[in-house]
């Protein structure tokens, strides 16, 4: 039996209160008709005996107190789902906005998903090529990771996120389906043009669904598109074998729509006004990456937020990475200096980067090289430090080797064009042939047997 409520008892920003519900359950999607017959839709976010606090999803302007009819759907929200999802673009609530119509449907599945077991999960391996030396060859993405990016206000994380859609593939099955899924949420209306202008005129629209979300979107919107993204890339990923790369951008106007959503409840807040709740929220989001038994298909995740005032305390980065598995830091100097992506090598890490690369998956010497890259590049801050308080012209022979190394990493291997995609071999033979500048001496973390198949310098004893 279909009951409808007329009447509400409370408005209160974006939430109407209903008393005298019969049984009304969480996350529970009603529908709502006005005086003027307009139909809006909304959720139950709080039920406390026969009272239900409702969000509308559309705003609550218009909403009468008395002649308001309310009708309860005893189901939570769902989305349409389909291999027709790939090349399309839908809105944050997967409504199809390119003027092709509705997908056809195979299934519908709640888009809260549910907890994956931890006993059904396979350690990922193997890895996804970005074709960004930086992220290839030092933070190396695997298949099922999670791996998100912290950038600041105004850097190139968006001119990123379309180079990783572009250029982003698998290796080593070349039978295997790949597909991106990519949302965006609480963007500006040309940055949301730029990602599908660049996705089309670029070819790879076909293997990417969008979700996007403006800024000027209901903000329950935006609490709803990151489900609604990787509701559609489990699907295709576990129901139909494909390797899916989501790219979620930008988490901190996530967090904020959900700090906005807690103040209208009333709720305690937190850090920053952050809810408190916001590292389990985060972890029910980012959780839904990985690879299971059953399935040859995978889930891999890079979430993009941006730091307020460039703080990686900050609450949303810093929850973050207590979930995910390590990070890619973009760096305003480099930024500044005109080098893209400005990767920050050094805070970046990719902590499952070692059981995808290596023999059998890149090249037996990528773990070595990566990790002499890294401790070069480490002691080329510290002869930075000392130059910028004696000279540079005091500094001795192997400091001034330094320093030259770091400029031409940094000019050669970070920095990359936008359109230039670069194959592993490509950036790891631009690693060696960067550490070859240096005396072989000074190169400890690999051994002799891999320096006399890759190191094109000259040795002590020569």
């Amino acid at each position: 039996m279909i009951l409808e409520y007329i009447g509400v008892k409370e408005i209160n920003g974006s939430l109407i209160v209903l008393e005298g519900v019969q049984n009304p359950s969480y996350e529970e999607v009603v529908r709502i008709r006005l005086d003027d017959g307009s139909v809006r839709n909304g959720r139950i976010v709080a039920c406390e005996g026969d009272k239900a606090v409702i969000q509308v999803f559309e705003g609550t302007s218009g909403i009468s107190l008395g002649n308001t009819r309310t009708r309860m759907t005893g189901r939570p929200m769902e989305l349409a789902l389909s291999e027709e999802l790939l090349g399309r673009v839908f809105n944050g609530v997967g409504k199809a906005i390119d003027g092709l119509g509705d997908i056809y449907p195979t299934c519908r599945r709640n888009i809260n998903g549910t907890p994956i077991n931890p006993v059904s999960r396979i350690y990922p391996r193997n890895y996804i090529s970005t074709g960004i030396s930086s992220i290839d060859t030092l933070i190396t993405l695997i298949r099922g990771q999670k791996l998100p990016i912290f950038s600041g206000s105004g850097m190139k994380h968006n001119e990123l996120a379309v180079q990783i859609v572009r250029q982003a593939k698998i290796t080593g099955d070349e039978n295997a389906k790949f597909g991106i899924v990519f949302a965006a949420m609480g963007v500006k209306q040309d940055v949301a043009d730029y990602f599908r202008r660049s996705f089309e005129e670029s070819g790879v629209l076909g293997r990417v669904a969008m979700f996007l979300n403006l800024a000027n979107d209901p903000i329950i919107e935006r609490i709803l598109t990151p489900r609604c993204a990787l509701t559609a890339a489990e699907y295709l990923a576990f129901e139909l074998n494909m390797h899916i790369l989501v790219i979620m951008t930008d988490m901190t106007s996530y967090a904020e729509a959900c700090r906005e959503f807690s103040s209208s409840k009333g709720e305690i807040p937190g850090r920053k006004g952050f809810p408190g709740y916001l590292y389990s929220d985060l972890a029910s989001l980012y959780e839904r990456a990985g690879m299971i038994k059953g399935s040859t298909g995978s889930v891999t995740q890079i979430p993009i937020l941006t730091m307020p005032n460039d703080d990686i305390t900050h609450p949303v980065p810093d929850l973050t990475g207590y979930i995910t598995e390590g990070q890619i830091v973009l760096d305003r100097a480099l930024d500044g200096s005109g080098i893209y992506p400005p990767v920050s090598v050094l805070p970046s890490l990719s902590r499952l980067m070692k059981d995808g690369i290596g023999e059998g998956f890149t090249r037996e010497d990528h773990s070595a090289l990566s990790n002499q890259l890294f401790a070069c590049y480490a002691k080329v801050q510290d002869a930075r430090s000392l130059a910028s308080v004696i000279g540079e012209d005091e500094l001795s022979a192997s400091d001034k080797r330094l320093l030259e190394f770091g400029r031409q990493f940094e000019k050669q291997f970070i920095n990359q064009g936008v359109n230039e995609n670069r194959s592993m071999e490509q950036s790891l033979a631009l690693g060696w042939k960067l550490l070859s500048a240096l005396p072989a001496e000074e190169l400890d973390r690999v051994d002799n047997e891999m320096l006399a198949k890759y190191y094109h310098g000259k040795k002590e004893t020569e």
